[in-house]
Parts: structure tokens; C-alpha cells; sequence
């Protein structure tokens, strides 16, 4: 089995520090330095993400989860994935030479993007890619042209009314139009060989998985009938990352489960996919970001006063990093970032009413507001949690010139577990040396399910 990540790549971590020591170290080295300035520092545990994927072996066992490249395309994050033996969903040519860069073979990479450029299809032919996603005549057209010997999926619509990302206004194609393009796939000689949807991020009802997965049986009736080889089921995204998401992915994993065994019962010879960005990664990445600025605003509002009897005011914080950058999810996924202090303050000192601002020169770029903080100053760092969605990448154009900073680290437990997992999973691969994705992972689940603790002497 290929070893994509090694120990180098990280810092183990043992008993005794959490997250925010191990960022606290780093800050104190980046405020102490006359160089190089870094405009945020992330720690990312890739722990976190081993334990996610034995949780989602556990509760959707049918299902090879694909990574989606676009939402963290961070090196050890491909790493860590690519050595738990996830396939890839990536959107783009850059995305591609990504993934097969570090050794991942392009059998288990899936070019995901119903409208894609002449030049990335000719890519992805050159580069052996095969199954590439599809949603209207145009597309065939292409395909036809530069990649005939593609696999494709057919990429259907959903109802995702009530989700916070819509991915239907703008990808799928309805069922009604659907028998069309399966016969001028046929009539193409192009190989239509499964169906895919997204239901977007954010939906509150699991419900609409279940309504998907009986679309996807009818369309996959319509091209069996056409005499198209159906048998690649791929259930998108929208998976949740954190623990406080409205509907937890344990109940999003007992809805599909229950419509796949009614639809596509085990052994039925269909081949279930699912492409997760946001379930890895969100809970995983923590970061620290710098106060650069700030100003004290005089509210003038008669009859208001703080409670030591002065004039009521405004702290405002600039930060080196705003919405037009690593907290993006304020413009798109309506959150609003809660900051931790790294210094506790006291019971005694007095809280202002406080914003914080990116380094964009405009009015949007509000990174929050309505807190609550005691007197912070140029220099003090804020830590936010659950960062690891389209964060990392992300560099702001107004200003934020900075580069972050990413430490990876993992528990001796995980990695420990991990190893014996790839052992075991060594020993079953076959003559041709293919990576199997770790089928039996979810049993050390509870041993994972311990807070992350690091130990700062290997950093420096």
C-alpha cells in the first residue's frame, strides 16, 4: 500500500496540551519574531479526520466515500485521506495534477464537474481519469470529442429548496430531460454508466436523500433500458462537519441507508459512492488570527451608560483576515464566528460592546458583531474553531497579504491505530497492489474518540 503520509508530516502529540496550547506556542513565537509575519496560524488534527472516517465506515458501510478536493486542499489533508483509501472528487484540472502529485492512482480520482473546459477533458484523458460527471447535450458534445473512451454520470437535479447552498440552480438536469440525454449518449456511443446529485450544504430535511435515491432508481431503470451498464450510484455531499449541525449525520446515515437497501438492495451490483468535503475537515482545523487594529466608537444614545457610569461605546477590531478570505462562511453560509481569547480574562474586568472587521477598505467585510469582549489589544490573538472548510486557499485580494500557517498534527493513539488498520488492509489488497479503502475501521471508533492533545517540543 502506497505510504502517502509519514511521521514528518506531522506532530505527534501526547497527554497533557490541547489544541489552543499548541497554538498558543506558535503565536507566542510569531509575536516575538521581527520576520515573516504570518496573518494566521492553523492547527489542523489530522486525528480528527481518522476518526471521522472510521465513524462514517460505521454508519454507512455500503457507501466509498470520495473526498471533494475543492473544500480543503491542504497537503496533509490529502495525505492523511489518500492513506485511509479515499477516492477524490476534484472540479478542476489544478485539483487533478493535486491528487496524482502525492500518488493517487486515477482510478480512484473522479472528475466531478457537470461543465467542464475542452482542455481539463483532454487532461483527464491523457491522465487515464475515466469517470466524469455530465448534465447536458453540450457536454456530451465534448466528451465525444476529446474523451470517448469516458465513463459517465449523469448528474440529476433535487430538491434543494431549503438548503443554504443550492447546487441545483446552477448543476443537475430534471428527470423529465433525462431519458433524452441517456439516448444521445447511446446514439453517441457514449457510456453512461451511473447517476449522481447533491442535495447542497446545509439541508435540514435527510428526507431529501431518500426522495434522490428513488429519482436515481427511475433514471437508472431509463438507461438500463437503453441499454446503458448502470451501476455507479454517487450520493453527493451536504454531509454536516460539526456536532452542532441541525441534523446530525447519524441521521442522515439511517435515512439513506434505509432507502439504498429499498432501491438498491445489498447485492443488487451497484457500486455506492458519496463525495464529503465539510464532514472531514470543518471540526478539524482551528485558527488563530491577529488584532492589527482597533478604535473605540462613542455611542451617542441619551439615557445609555456603561455600568462604571461612562459614555456607552463600540470596540472595533481589525483583523488580518475577513470574509473576503478564511471566514468566506459569513458571506456564505450565514455564521457568524464566535472568537476565543487566548488570554482568560478575569471575573472583574468590565465587557464592551465589540466587532471585528477584516482588512478589506469596504463596508462587508464585518467578520462579526454584537460581542461581548473585554479589552483586547494590537497584537492579541483570536482562536476560532471548526475552520477547515473553505478556509485554507482562500487568500483574501483587499489587503490580507500574509501567508497562514498550518501545523498538522495527530495523538499517538490515532496514529497508532491508523498503522494497524493499513496493516491489515495491506495484507488484503490484491496482485495488482490497489488501495482498498479500510473497510473494518469503525471498530477502534470509540478508542478514537478522545480530545486531541499535543505536546509543543517538536514544533519549533
Amino acid at each position: 500500500m502506497a505510504g502517502y503520509l509519514s511521521e514528518s508530516d506531522f506532530v505527534m502529540v501526547e497527554e497533557g496540551f490541547s489544541t489552543r496550547d499548541l497554538l498558543k506556542e506558535l503565536t507566542l513565537g510569531a509575536s516575538e519574531a521581527t520576520t515573516d509575519e504570518v496573518a494566521a496560524f492553523f492547527v489542523a488534527d489530522l486525528g480528527a479526520i481518522v476518526r471521522k472516517h472510521f465513524c462514517f465506515l460505521k454508519c454507512l458501510p455500503r457507501v466509498r466515500p470520495f473526498y471533494a478536493v475543492k473544500c480543503n486542499s491542504s497537503p496533509g489533508v490529502l495525505k492523511v485521506l489518500a492513506q485511509l483509501g479515499l477516492g477524490f472528487s476534484c472540479a478542476n484540472k489544478a485539483e487533478m495534477e493535486l491528487v496524482q502529485h502525492i500518488g493517487v492512482p486515477a482510478s480512484k480520482i473522479i472528475y466531478a464537474n457537470p461543465c467542464k473546459q475542452i482542455a481539463q477533458i483532454k487532461y483527464a484523458a491523457k491522465h487515464g481519469i475515466q469517470l466524469l460527471s455530465f448534465d447536458n447535450e453540450m457536454e456530451l458534445a465534448k466528451v465525444v470529442k476529446s474523451h470517448p473512451s469516458a465513463k459517465m454520470v449523469l448528474c440529476i437535479a433535487t430538491d434543494d429548496s431549503h438548503s443554504l447552498s443550492r447546487l441545483s440552480l446552477k448543476f443537475g438536469v430534471s428527470l423529465k430531460s433525462c431519458r433524452h440525454l441517456l439516448e444521445n449518449a447511446k446514439k453517441s456511443h457514449v457510456e453512461v454508466v451511473g447517476v449522481s446529485f447533491h442535495i447542497g450544504s446545509g439541508c435540514p430535511d435527510p428526507q431529501a436523500y431518500a426522495q434522490s435515491i428513488a429519482d436515481v432508481r427511475l433514471v437508472f431503470e431509463m438507461g438500463t433500458e437503453l441499454g446503458h451498464k448502470m451501476h455507479v450510484l454517487d450520493l453527493g455531499g451536504g454531509f454536516p462537519g460539526t456536532e452542532g449541525a441541525k441534523v446530525r449525520f447519524e441521521e442522515i446515515a439511517s435515512v439513506i441507508n434505509s432507502a439504498l437497501d429499498l432501491y438498491f438492495p445489498e447485492g443488487c451490483g451497484v457500486d455506492i459512492l458519496a463525495e464529503l468535503g465539510r464532514y472531514y475537515v470543518t471540526s478539524a482545523f482551528t485558527v488563530a488570527v491577529s488584532i492589527i487594529a482597533k478604535k473605540e466608537v462613542l455611542l451617542d444614545q441619551p439615557g445609555r451608560e456603561e455600568e462604571n457610569g461612562s459614555t456607552t461605546k463600540t470596540v472595533v477590531y481589525h483583523l488580518d483576515e475577513g470574509v473576503y478570505g478564511i471566514f468566506n462562511s459569513v458571506l456564505f453560509d450565514n455564521i457568524c464566528p464566535t472568537p476565543i481569547l487566548q488570554k482568560k480574562p478575569s471575573t472583574e474586568q468590565p465587557l464592551y460592546s465589540s466587532s471585528l472587521w477584516g482588512p478589506a477598505v469596504d463596508g462587508c467585510d464585518c467578520v462579526a458583531e454584537g460581542l461581548w469582549l473585554p479589552q483586547l489589544h494590537v497584537g492579541d490573538w483570536l482562536v476560532f474553531d471548526n475552520m477547515g472548510a473553505y478556509t485554507v486557499g482562500m487568500g483574501s485580494p483587499f489587503g490580507g497579504t500574509q501567508a497562514c500557517h498550518i501545523t498538522y498534527a495527530m495523538s499517538r493513539v490515532a496514529w497508532e491505530a491508523l498503522r494497524r488498520q493499513l496493516m491489515a488492509a495491506e495484507q488484503e489488497d490484491d496482485a495488482e497492489g490497489v488501495c482498498k479503502p479500510l473497510s473494518c475501521g469503525w471498530e477502534i471508533t470509540d478508542t478514537l474518540c478522545v480530545g486531541p492533545v499535543f505536546t509543543p517540543a517538536s514544533i519549533m
